[in-house]
C-alpha cells in the first residue's frame, strides 16, 4: 500500500529478470510518470538473468541500475551461490534460498532510491503458492519498510503487487497489463540452471510451468517473436 504523504511521481523496481519482477515492472510502469529499475549480481548460478533483466529494462525503456552485491555469494551457501545440487528435505526450507539475499537487494534499493529522490520501491515477492522463503512474506516486509524508514530518515514505501496472487493469478495480471508485458515476459529468465533452454524440471520452473497452465496461457518464453 503506498503512503499518501509521498511522491508517487516515481517508483524504483527491484527487477531480477524473471516472471515476477517482469510482470511487477509493467504494473509499475501503469503507476507512475517515471520508473527505473535496479538489478543484483551476486554471482548466481544462474546469472543469465542479469543479461535478460538488462534486456527487458532497454525494451521497456526504462533506466537500470546494476549493483555488484558478490559478497551475499561469500556470505550465504545455498544452491543458487555454490555448485551444488538443488533438494529440499521435508520440513525444511529448499536450499535455494539465499540467507539475507531479500534483506540486502531492498536495502541496496533503498540506498539507491533515496539518492533519486524516489519513495516507492516494488518487489516481486509472495507469499502464496511459493516456496516459502521467510524473506517474501508480508510481516517481514512490513517490518523492512518500517526499519529503512527509521534508518534513514526518510519515507519509503515498499510495495508487493504479487504478494498475495497465486501463480495463475499473476498469469491473469501479466495478460491485463498488456502484449508488452507479455512479450516482456517472454524475454525474462525465471530457471536456477544457466543453460541455453530452461531446464523444465527446476523447482522455479515447474511453478513457472503450472502458473501458465492453470491459467490456460501459452508461456510467451516459448513462442518466438
Amino acid at each position: 500500500m503506498i503512503n499518501l504523504d509521498i511522491n508517487i511521481d516515481k517508483s524504483l523496481v527491484v527487477l531480477s529478470g524473471g516472471q515476477d519482477s517482469t510482470t511487477v515492472l509493467y504494473y509499475a510502469k501503469k503507476q507512475h510518470k517515471e520508473v527505473e529499475v535496479i538489478t543484483f549480481f551476486y554471482n548466481q548460478r544462474h546469472k543469465k538473468e542479469i543479461v535478460r533483466a538488462t534486456r527487458i529494462a532497454n525494451f521497456a525503456n526504462v533506466p537500470i541500475n546494476i549493483v555488484n552485491a558478490e559478497f551475499i555469494n561469500k556470505l550465504s551457501i545455498s544452491a543458487l551461490t555454490r555448485d551444488i545440487p538443488i533438494s529440499q528435505e521435508k520440513g525444511e526450507l529448499p536450499n535455494t534460498f539465499v540467507d539475507g539475499r531479500n534483506l540486502f537487494f531492498l536495502s541496496m534499493a533503498a540506498v539507491t532510491a533515496k539518492q533519486k529522490g524516489i519513495n516507492v520501491i516494488y518487489t516481486g515477492v509472495s507469499q502464496s503458492d511459493y516456496s516459502g522463503y521467510p524473506d517474501c512474506r508480508r510481516g517481514f516486509i512490513d517490518s523492512l519498510e518500517r526499519t529503512l524508514c527509521l534508518g534513514m530518515d526518510y519515507n519509503f514505501s515498499i510495495v508487493t503487487p504479487l504478494m498475495n496472487l497465486s501463480k495463475k493469478q499473476e498469469v491473469g495480471m501479466a495478460v491485463s497489463l498488456g502484449p508488452e508485458c507479455m512479450k516482456a515476459i517472454g524475454m525474462s529468465w525465471t530457471c536456477y540452471e544457466g543453460g541455453e533452454k530452461p531446464c523444465g524440471e527446476c523447482p522455479a520452473c515447474v511453478l513457472r510451468q503450472k502458473g501458465f497452465e492453470a491459467a490456460g496461457v501459452k508461456d510467451p518464453a516459448l513462442i518466438e517473436y
